[in-house]
């Protein structure tokens, strides 16, 4: 089963830490599984899990409880790559429970989901609990940062039969509450030497005054056409840079724990698929999303920890990548003890030079996979009917009730225009620019 899921997933072979998780899991143990962002600390449990679930018996068998909608969504695409033959559902906030409890009436082997959506439907008696023999609590320490305690302690007391934990975090600065009922865990530590990434450099832009909006804009501009990461400590740092590139002409998209689900969605998937390569974002997007292949981290506002410091630059220089880290200071401030080396100050231009709008833009398609719509249904109605040649055609990724397609900028009017009374599976659906 192992074997086919690894072709599956495309994966040739799984890395160390992967291999110690599946041979701690078979040894009946609770694991602490310590890794950094990027590790592939999400198949570390799956296939785990994948050993445990038993094709004979109903009912939820392993429940994965993690700290944001995000996470639970890209565990369960994940889940489903694998093409196991086990049912999988995700359950979070921000969107009706309807659709959730439909899912639930004939339970998955798999359930993922966020500690208040969790312990809504054990509160509402959505599902059995008794059946769950494996728990997963991924990101551990960042659920309990969100105020997810309570909770994941009234979601754990409910769980009389289980006989395998795994906890996963991408930090060592963590203390296991006794709620969690893990006592001596196996310990897998793959943190070491994690606090300065290989293939990342740190540099310093220090503004001319106290306000760094106008510092911030001028690195931007510098940076051109590259995946760039801005991070800020709160949601109104966000959307003051975020008036501010919108009133200079730069596309940009922003991430926060304020957004609607759908927003946030959005967002992730244009920056993903190329259409936007700003993101401004506080550390709700430092751990735990698929955000692959960004080239520069901007601090524009320090961390208060070091964790949080390592976690946001983990988001570039990952596995054999390189990738810069910018801290932006005014003028009179210094840098933080948890930076140790001496940074070194990158210079800004006199004047800027707008970036140029990035090569792709987003289609919204307002139908999805609960729609018995699918990529290649997709791909086919956008190059036979829109009249486009494959290489103009970008990411497609297919949601529940929704699906995005990346088309070139310049191809994406006569697009629009071409399939605008076309069907999908003989159904007229919106098709549109993502906003």
């Amino acid at each position: 089963m192992i074997k086919k899921v690894l072709e599956n997933l495309k994966i040739t072979a799984l890395n160390e830490m992967q291999l110690a998780a599946m041979d701690a899991s078979k040894k009946g143990s609770d694991v602490v599984l310590l890794s950094p962002t990027g590790s592939g600390k999400t198949l570390g449990f799956l296939l785990p899990i994948l050993n445990l679930l038993n094709d004979s018996k109903a009912g939820v068998q392993a429940l994965i409880i993690v700290p944001s909608r995000e996470l639970a969504l890209q565990i369960e695409q994940v889940f489903k790559q694998m093409a196991t033959g086990y049912k999988v559902n995700c359950c979070y906030g921000g969107h009706a429970t309807r659709v959730e409890k439909n899912n639930l009436e004939q339970p998955p082997a798999v359930l993922i989901g966020t500690p208040g959506r969790i312990a809504f439907h054990l509160r509402s008696q959505s599902f059995d609990p008794s059946t769950i023999h494996t728990l997963v609590l991924d990101e551990f320490d960042k659920a309990l940062e969100f105020g997810f305690e309570k909770d994941m302690t009234a979601i754990i007391e409910q769980m009389r039969n289980l006989k395998n934990r795994i906890l996963t975090s991408a930090t060592n600065a963590l203390t296991i509450p006794p709620f969690t009922g893990i006592k001596r865990p196996v310990v897998l530590d793959y943190l070491k030497d994690t606090t300065t990434l290989k293939g990342l450099q740190l540099k310093a832009v220090v503004a001319t005054g106290s306000d760094k909006l106008e510092t911030l804009f001028s690195l931007i501009c510098k940076l051109g056409s590259t995946a760039t990461l801005v991070f800020c400590n709160h949601r109104e740092a966000v959307d003051r840079i975020s008036e501010l590139l919108q009133h200079k002409g730069l596309l940009h998209d922003v991430f926060h724990g304020g957004m609607e689900q759908d927003e946030r969605e959005r967002a992730l998937i244009k920056f993903r698929n190329g259409s936007h390569r700003i993101l401004i974002t506080t550390d709700l997007a430092s751990r735990g999303l698929d955000i692959p292949e960004i080239e520069n981290v901007i601090h524009y506002q320090l961390p208060l920890t070091e964790n949080a410091f390592v976690h946001r630059n983990g988001r570039t220089a990952r596995m054999h990548a390189e990738g810069t880290g910018y801290i932006v200071l005014a003028q009179d401030e210094e840098q933080p003890a948890y930076i140790k080396e001496k940074l070194m100050i990158e210079q800004l231009p006199a004047s800027n030079t707008l970036p140029e709008n990035a090569p792709w833009v987003t289609l919204y398609i307002a139908a999805g996979r609960k729609d018995k719509i699918n990529k290649m249904d997709i791909v086919g109605m956008l190059i036979q009917k829109g009249g486009l040649q494959k290489d103009e055609l970008g990411l497609i990724e297919v949601l529940d009730y929704s699906s995005f397609a990346a088309i070139k900028r310049g191809r994406i009017n006569k697009v629009l225009a071409a399939i605008k009374n076309e069907k999908i599976k003989n159904r007229k659906v919106k098709m549109e620019v993502a906003r």
